[in-house]
Order: C-alpha cells, then structure tokens, then sequence
C-alpha cells in the first residue's frame, strides 16, 4: 500500500523573491529559473555565474581547522625520518575511499606506508585495539585515522601508552572529551573555526592532504587528482552538496567522466555504466554499493586495494570480486528486511508505536543499516534494526526520517549503551542483550515525546508550480548548471496541476508502472510513473491529474526528448 504523501511549495521569503525577480531580468531566464537561483542563496547575476562555474579557488585555506598546524608538524617529520606510517580507516565508502585518498597521496613522499581496515564483526568501527596492536606490531609510529576516532578516548590513552602516535580526521560529531591524539582534525568541535562544517570523513582527510602540499610547496593539481575519491564519499555518505562539498564534488565529478582511475574504471564496467556520464545518482546507486559490500561482507580492504590499484587486469578481478559481494548483500539485505517485516506484522502494538526496533541473532551484521532504511520506508518512522554481536552485546543501525533528529534520542539512553555514534539521520550503537527490553521502552518514550506529526509521514518539498509550457530544454539546461545534486541542494522537484490524457497513457510492465502521455490543453508531454499503473483508468476516463515530478532527458534509438520522472500523482473528482 502506497503511503499518502503531504506535497509541501516551498515558498520563497521577500528577499529570495526580489532576487528572483531581479535575477529573471539580469539573466534573461524564466520565473522558475530565478526562483530556483534564488532558492539557493544567489542574488546577484555575478553571484549565478559564480555558482554555475564553481572554483577550486573558492576552497577555505586547511590551515583554518584547529590542530592542523600539528597534524602537519608530526607527518612532515614522519616522512623526513622515515617513520612508518599506517593510514586506519572505517570500513564504508567514506572510510575506504578516505583510506584510499590519504594512501594514494603519501605513496608520493613514502615508501614506509600501510593501510588498516578493521573488521565489522571482530573489532567493529572505529579504532580498535587490535588495530593500534597492529600498528606497534609492523613498526607504525604515527597513524593517520579517518572517518572515525572522534569518541576514542581510551584507545588513545592506550596507544599513547604503546608510543604510537595518532592524527585523528572525523566529521561525526563529538563526545564530551576529546581524545589526547597528537591532533583532532574535526570541524565539528566546539573550539574549531573552520567555516564549513559538513565535509565528509575523507574530506575531512583531503583537507590534511591539502594543507601537507601547501607546506612542502607541491603543485595543487597533485592534490586534486585525488578529488574522484572524495566526490565518491560525498555522494555515499549524505552530507550535504553545498558550499565546498559542492565545489569539491563537482571537479571529482568532472575527473570521474574525464579520466577515471583504473579501479574505478573497474568498477564502472561490473556496474554496467562504463561509456556514460556518471552523476551523483550512479555513485549513490551503483558505485557506493559495490564499495561498500566489500566492508559488509568481506572486509573494507578489499575496496582499498581496488581503489589504489595501477594494474588494470588486477583492478577488474578485484571489482567482480567486489560485484559478488554486492549480490550477497543483496540477498541478505531482502531477507532481513522480510524477516523484520515478519516481526513487526505480529506486533500487536506495533501500529501504536512511533519507532521501529528490531533484534535477530539470525540477521547479517553487514546489511542492518539497509534493513533500517528500507523499514522506515515502509512505516516511516525512526528505524533500529540490531543483530548478534560478540558475547552478550548486540549492534545495529539506526535511520531516521525527515528532519528528526535520531542521534539525540539514542544519546538521551546512552546509559544503556556500550558504545554509540554517528549524526542526526543515521547512527550505530550496540547494547548488552539484557537491556535492549529497557532501551525499547526509553527510546520510544523520547521519540514520542519530540517528534511531531508532520515528521511521521513522507514530504515532498516542492521548489515550484509550474506549466508544461515552462519544461523546455532552456529549463533542462539550467538544472544541469545546478548540478551536482545531493542534500542541501536537492535535484528540483516540480508540481503540475490538472493534467488530462493526451493519446496514449497506459499502465506498462504488467500494470504496475505508468507511461503517461499527458497535456494541460496547450503542451503535450511524456512520462513515467514508477508504481502507479492503478491510475490508469482514472486518466483515460478523462479525469484530471495534479503531478509531482522531475524533469529528465530520455533517450531512445538516438533521439533524446524530455520527460517527466513522477514521484507521486493526486487524482482530481
């Protein structure tokens, strides 16, 4: 059953809609197009052309970061004296590509240089003592941490204790104390001041990288090559697609499409999209995937050593290696997600509750978070799905929907916790078995308590209402200048009201999608709706339509025409 949907317009201010007008007229574009300018904070005709043409020089200086001054201190004097130097990272795609970006980089200035993915199942995220065990046993005296570290207290207390040094660089956010390492690179930290604070773990890593070049003199291009990796763990990680993760995820972009790595290139040819232009979606989609069921099923490391690899013949085994993996997970992704389906539907509360928790021992530690994401589509409300662990202690995953903040709510049981992290939209945690009963009651009691009704049902945030008339290929093309998609610049949405048939809108692919072919009486367009074939009658009986949908190029046998991508439709009396 299709769950109903609120349609919200977004409305514009008084200031965004001066701007609007003034840039309609400077530029000499359509309403909308200044609306959806305006929408993104420019007001000016120079500011647009900025925005559409993004600079690497618009980049904020690293050394704005607390403790990057000695971050780079300690790793120039780590090469200079030929320490060895393990570069430690989480086992998702922010994780490995961070590693991948940081190992890639100092292979340049090294040859003393590891790389370190910890386990999901016998050490679980973040910095492990095995690993920092590792590390003093290979020699390491420096470790360069990424996309995790940030709440390591005691590990860091531990290696101190066994000299190994740490440089830390997360992007989650903060516990109370900050860990003693010889520096925490983390623009969520209370003390820092750098402007941005949404970079990504690999960013986070990048930014080190950048300020390292800027103090050895290095060609920023060197730098820069690196970028495919970061746009990789900017799509894969959610963070918002502003300010420099736009810029940055824009030139990774423009390198993936122009001269990609041979792993990636790899990767391209098993995911079936090599030859095309890869966007945003295909790394959400198609490349972050495959990455990370490398970490989900195997280990983290086998994405690393796809990603770093100059052997294309190497690179092609590994990704179909990686390929498989990503087909097991599918297959266990379908029957935990049907299990806990199975669960919840004997739940005589469950339609009273305002949170989904859920517990097998049975269920695949590396498919949770994607149970979790597929649950809270189904009753849209915030989702923990956990599994056995080692001894008494379970772990999961938690997702969250709208704007609700599930971060805060795991913390408000924290002392039913033995470990936890992560952000507003997405966490994970791990209890003793005992308490999960106890964390059920609590974590429902708070979630009731804050979130609000407009949170427990889906929205579609609408940028404008428009005419058919207004979705021609000029549109198209400025929407392209809008790119690269992502949270905080979300792809444009568009609502179109009263619709009626055409000719020949039909129900397609044994009636459970939806070709329309449709007209507001004056322009004729086509579209799909995936999901919606029981509306085909409505339509062709001559009823009207109010649509929700994305404008998109469709190219068939050659010739590419526009057409609408419906995310949701309304039927009219």
């Amino acid at each position: 059953m299709r769950m109903d949907t609120n349609w919200h317009i977004i409305q514009l201010t008084a200031e965004e809609q001066a701007a609007a007008e003034r840039l309609t007229k400077e530029l000499d574009i359509s309403p909308v197009a200044g609306r959806l300018l305006a929408r993104r904070g420019i007001k000016t005709a120079a500011e647009a052309r900025a925005y559409i043409r993004p600079s690497l020089d618009s980049l904020h200086d690293p050394f704005l970061m607390r403790d990057m001054g000695p971050a780079v201190d300690r790793l120039c004097r780590a090469i200079d004296n030929h320490e060895r130097i393990m570069v430690y990272g989480d086992y998702d795609v922010d994780g490995t590509t961070a590693v991948a970006l940081m190992y890639s980089f100092l292979r340049t200035q090294t040859d003393n240089l590891i790389y370190y993915i910890p386990d999901r199942y016998t050490e679980g995220y973040g910095i492990s003592t095995k690993g920092i065990d590792t590390a003093k046993e290979k020699g390491c005296t420096l470790v360069i941490a990424l996309d995790c570290g940030i709440k390591a207290v005691d590990k860091m207390e531990y290696a101190n204790s066994l000299g190994v040094d740490f440089i830390i660089c997360d992007h989650h956010t903060p516990g109370d104390v900050t860990p003693k390492a010889v520096a925490v690179l983390n623009m969520k930290r209370a003390d820092c001041l750098y402007p941005f604070k949404e970079l990504s773990g690999c960013g986070v890593g990048f930014k080190l990288v950048q300020a390292y070049a800027q103090r050895r003199g290095i060609d920023p291009q060197e730098v820069y090559r690196l970028l495919p990796l970061l746009a990789m763990s900017i799509a894969s990680d959610i963070v918002p697609v502003t300010g420099e993760n736009r810029i940055l995820a824009f030139y990774g972009l423009r390198a993936i499409n122009a001269f990609p790595s041979v792993g990636l290139q790899a990767i391209m040819q098993v995911a079936g999209i090599e030859g095309k232009t890869i966007t945003i979606s295909d790394l959400v989609y198609k490349i972050g995937p495959r990455i990370n069921a490398a970490g989900r099923i195997k280990s983290g490391a086998e994405a690393v050593r796809l990603l770093i690899t100059d052997d294309a013949e190497a690179a092609l085994r590994f990704a179909q290696d990686i390929d498989s993996y990503n087909q097991d997970r599918r297959d266990f992704d379908i029957r935990t997600t049907e299990e806990a389906l199975e669960q919840l539907q004997k739940d005589p509360m469950n339609s009273a509750k305002h949170t989904t928790v859920v517990y097998s021992p049975e269920w695949h530690k590396g498919v949770v978070g994607i149970a979790a994401s597929r649950l809270t589509e189904t009753y849209f409300r915030p989702t923990i799905v956990l599994t056995a662990g080692e001894d008494d202690i379970i772990s999961g995953s938690a997702r969250s929907v709208s704007d609700f903040d599930i971060y805060t709510a795991i913390d408000s049981c924290r002392d039913l916790l033995t470990n936890f992290g992560g952000h507003k939209f997405a966490a994970g945690l791990s209890m003793h078995l005992k308490d999960l009963p106890e964390f059920k009651r609590r974590f429902e009691e708070y979630v009731a308590a804050h979130i609000t009704p407009e949170q427990q049902k889906p929205t579609l945030d609408i940028e404008a209402e428009v005419d058919l008339s207004d979705m021609n290929w000029k549109m198209y093309k400025i929407l392209q200048c809008l790119e690269p998609f992502g949270p905080g610049n979300d792809r444009p949405l568009f609502l179109c009201r009263n619709l009626i048939n055409n000719r020949s809108t039909r129900a397609v692919s044994e009636g459970r999608h939806l070709h329309l072919d449709i007209t507001d009486r004056l322009v004729a367009m086509d579209g799909i709706a995936f999901g919606h074939g029981d509306k085909a009658n409505h339509i062709q009986n001559g009823k009207s339509i109010d649509i929700c949908f994305f404008l998109e190029e469709n190219t068939y046998r050659g010739r590419s025409t526009l057409q609408m991508n419906v995310q949701d439709i309304k039927l009219n009396p």
